[in-house]
């Protein structure tokens, strides 16, 4: 399902996003690996957090020859064993619905910024149809339990400025092939003041 959708522009998305990033990066919740082709030479190094011992070993497989120093961190969102004021860019692609408590994950990624820090983020959010969202809110926890933990109704936007990062940009897209629950989406940069 998910090969679908970046065949039909969820990577074109993932690519333009993470032309922005720089420095010493963390990327939250890497999964598998999607975002690692589009990491421009800009990144000096990276730290990709992911407590799921399964995606974390199958990370650190494609690692193996990866061209950018990285290292992987078995660890949640919002617990990270990593030093404050370390990282230039934070990532957050497809998993600030599934994080547990989202203002303590947003909370963790400014505590780890350095002052002016970017947050990079691609998420499905609330819709802003009330319709729709009125359907996202119906239907969470079979979306949820389907989903893998997704809350399709977050409003991430309002967590991410909630938690003290500036929106600097901010585009509305649809997620390609995906449900319509899961059909709003957004992209876009956000300082941390």
């Amino acid at each position: 399902m998910m090969a679908e959708a970046e065949k039909a522009g969820l990577s074109a998305h993932r690519e333009a996003l993470l032309a922005g990033a720089g420095g010493r990066v963390l990327e939250i919740g890497g999964g598998t690996g999607n975002n690692l082709p589009f990491y421009g030479k800009s990144v000096t190094d990276l730290v990709v957090a992911e407590p799921a011992e399964p995606m974390a070993r199958r990370l650190e497989r494609k690692l193996r020859d990866y061209r950018i120093p990285t290292r992987v961190v078995r660890a949640p969102a919002e617990d990270l064993p990593l030093e404050t004021s370390s990282f230039d860019c934070a990532v957050a692609t497809l998993v600030l619905c599934t994080v547990a408590d989202p203002a303590r994950a947003l909370a963790e990624i400014r505590r780890v910024l350095k002052a002016g820090g970017r947050l990079l983020f691609l998420e499905h959010v609330r819709s802003e149809d009330p319709k729709l969202a009125r359907w996202q809110d119906r239907l969470r926890g079979p979306w949820s339990w389907v989903g893998c933990g997704c809350q399709c109704n977050r409003r991430t936007v309002e967590n991410i400025r909630d938690a003290g990062f500036a929106i600097q940009d901010l585009r509305r897209e649809v997620f390609p092939k995906a449900a319509p629950l899961a059909r709003p989406l957004v992209i876009g940069a956000g300082a941390r003041s």
